[in-house]
């Protein structure tokens, strides 16, 4: 575990770089696989999801942001449940992801999450993380496509 990461919990002023960090992520990683138009171009909005993030304080005590000095990725730990890790798109491969991971991992005892089945690149990053595949799948609400639970397993 690096313990000079920049990382630290999110804060109320980082509500709007959550929401622009998300998006774009929503819109490259999974838009390839939905193609909805409507909801990636229309209903997903930073203006909207910052409001969402105002209206859920629970989201800002999960999440954590790597801020190096501006945030550039982040990770929503719910119990031991890994919820959301997103890294700015041009900074993605630069070990951020990585290191929000360990610090969900070892300092939150975050152990699984669910992911898109068919996102590759994300099943990847979790396997080389020590997380595999259970077995066990639940299909994305209102989508014809499929989640898979990871747990972490010890490397």
């Amino acid at each position: 575990m690096n313990e000079n990461a920049p990382i630290r919990r999110a804060a109320p002023k980082d509500i709007y770089r959550l929401a622009e960090i998300e998006v774009f992520n929503y819109r490259l990683n999974f838009y390839p696989i939905f193609r909805n138009d409507d909801y990636y171009f229309s209903e997903l909005r930073t203006d909207a999801l910052a409001r969402d993030y105002l209206e859920r304080p629970e989201w800002l005590r999960q999440t954590f942001v790597y801020a190096d000095p501006a945030v550039k990725g982040f990770i929503r730990v719910n119990g031991n449940q890994i919820e959301k890790l997103f890294v700015e798109p041009v900074l993605q491969g630069r070990g951020i992801g990585a290191q929000l991971l360990d610090h969900a991992v070892h300092l939150c005892g975050a152990s699984c999450l669910w992911a898109l089945e068919k996102n590759e690149r994300a099943l990847g990053f979790y396997a080389r993380h020590g997380f595999a595949p259970t077995g066990e799948r639940k299909p994305e609400e209102g989508t014809a496509e499929f989640l898979i639970r990871l747990e972490r397993r010890a490397i």
